[in-house]
């Protein structure tokens, strides 16, 4: 008896080729719809699915393949009791499924996408044989992913058959390609009728593998990367890399962190991060003066680091970056002549987000935990000139508040308990994830040195006690942004106003643990 495959593929790549070499092999193929139509028109011999049920497609074709003499086949052990059973109701096994689903994530991708067309794209037939047949993998060999095509068919001309051990594998990836497929489903359908700001009572997600990392946290850890297919604007998921050696754990934490403290600025901009903080803030008319001044910010900090930029970064930017090791520059693009200065520093990772993304950050910020999973809304909080509150005597200047917007969007980017000290939109020192906040502002504080004096001072929280105002005082410091909260408010505004500095109140908190 010959061996049958059935063949049932929206994503149509390799599938005749497949084909092909399976009828060479002695497999009568059996097809349905457009796959049938694809086969059929390069002259390989297939049977359409109602001569196999003896049963017409209905409903639109929702109903073409889930029968017994389908199904029956499929699911059929290679045992005495059940091949009698496919024999007494005259059922042909199957051998070899090769399925893969309708394009229900495409479908929800393209704008003004309507819940019908969303509902027309849930495959049935498909994610049901799928799943059958690798239940089945004693006895089928089930392949979801065209790229194993070639694998599959090197085993059947080497050995006759799919060895064991890859229907397994096939297997595995099978229900993988379910689980996923389900996931998107689930959450797609969860979003059309969530009526407010609650979380699923059960999050499913999904995430693609997109490379091996060189090592984790550190050389004996294991790492990988793996990007959410359903997110498509600018950042590190959706960025190629142009350039340099592998990335490791760390490269990409931190160019996530780098991109997304960047964006929050609309002039050319440069931001540095080291070890997850950011060591280097700049914004500038240009963004070789923005790179220059963020580098210049901590030298000595930088060496090492993770470059992102707001603009493509051009010749002269990247000449400057180059005078130092750095790790990774990520930006929305990179000119001709910038590109060919990088090629000097082969292991130089270059990462091309294609743009910026408009507006704060969606989604949800989830962090594991041993045992669990928590999840937040992503920190997309903003403030604006109309939401400050002057709480000091002393009114501050134009200037002093755009420079105190400037810090504030810095600390929001910063370990708490965070400081930042700044002075002409470029940071001057950076305390972070200290345990006390008067410790963050003295390191700040320190950092700063000289520079200092004129310069503001953003907290990313409340100041619980008045030390940090001495702190910023005795420094030179004239205006500061903070939260505001705090049972001692009134002593760190009495303290403001005997050294004549202005303090301004945000009502938003930042932390960033």
């Amino acid at each position: 008896m010959s061996k049958r495959a059935l063949i049932s593929v929206s994503n149509k790549a390799g599938c005749v080729d497949f084909a092909r070499a399976l009828n060479e092999l002695g497999f009568e193929i059996v097809s349905t719809g457009g796959t049938f139509k694809t086969i059929k028109e390069a002259g390989i011999p297939a049977r359409y699915v109602t001569e196999i049920t003896g049963f017409p497609e209905i409903l639109d074709g929702r109903v073409k393949t889930l029968n017994p003499y389908i199904h029956g086949g499929i699911l059929a052990r290679r045992t005495p009791e059940h091949l009698a059973q496919l024999q007494e109701h005259n059922i042909g096994p199957i051998d070899l499924v090769a399925v893969n689903l309708y394009p229900f994530k495409e479908t929800i991708a393209r704008p003004n996408v309507t819940l019908q067309d969303a509902i027309e794209n849930i495959d049935i037939g498909g994610p049901t044989m799928v799943r059958a047949a690798a239940k089945n993998y004693e006895s089928v060999a089930v392949v979801v992913n065209p790229e194993r095509y070639a694998e599959v068919i090197a085993e059947l001309k080497e050995k006759g058959e799919v060895s064991a051990e890859t229907r397994l594998k096939l297997a595995a990836e099978a229900f993988t390609h379910t689980a996923e497929y389900d996931a998107y489903i689930s959450t797609y359908l969860n979003k059309q009728v969530k009526k407010d700001d609650s979380f699923p009572q059960a999050l499913t997600v999904s995430f693609v593998k997109a490379q091996e990392c060189r090592y984790g946290e550190n050389p004996h850890q294991k790492a990988a990367f793996y990007r959410n297919p359903g997110v498509t604007t600018p950042g590190v998921g959706t960025a190629v890399q142009l350039q340099g050696k592998e990335l490791s754990f760390n490269n990409i934490m931190d160019s996530n962190a780098a991109f997304e403290c960047v964006r929050e600025f609309s002039e050319p901009s440069a931001v540095i991060i080291k070890h997850n903080n950011p060591c280097g803030v700049a914004s500038a008319p240009n963004l070789v003066d923005a790179y220059k001044e963020a580098f210049e910010a901590d030298p000595v900090s930088a060496f090492g680091g993770i470059v992102a930029c707001n603009r493509a970064v051009d010749k002269a930017s990247a000449e400057e970056m180059v005078k130092t090791f750095l790790e990774v520059v990520i930006a929305p693009d990179f000119t001709a002549g910038a590109l060919q200065v990088f090629k000097s520093r082969d292991n130089f990772r270059v990462l091309k987000t294609g743009g910026m993304p408009e507006g704060p950050q969606q989604g949800w910020d989830m962090k594991a935990v041993n045992g669990g999973l928590l999840v937040q809304d992503v920190d997309k909080g903003q403030v604006s000139m109309d939401d400050l509150k002057i709480v000091s005597k002393k009114q501050p200047t134009q200037a002093e508040l755009e420079e105190l917007l400037f810090a504030w969007k810095v600390v929001k980017h910063v370990k708490s308990n965070a400081i930042v000290v700044t002075k002409d939109k470029c940071t001057l020192g950076v305390g972070a994830g200290q345990m006390n906040r008067v410790n963050s502002a003295r390191i700040a504080i320190n950092q700063a040195g000289e520079m200092a004096k004129g310069a503001v001072l953003a907290s990313d929280a409340f100041f619980p006690f008045r030390d940090t105002v001495d702190e910023a005082a005795k420094a030179g410091i004239t205006a500061l942004i903070q939260t505001g909260g705090s049972l001692r408010d009134d002593d760190s505004i009495k303290a403001v106003d005997e050294y004549g500095m202005v303090m301004i109140l945000t009502g938003m908190r930042h932390f960033k643990h």
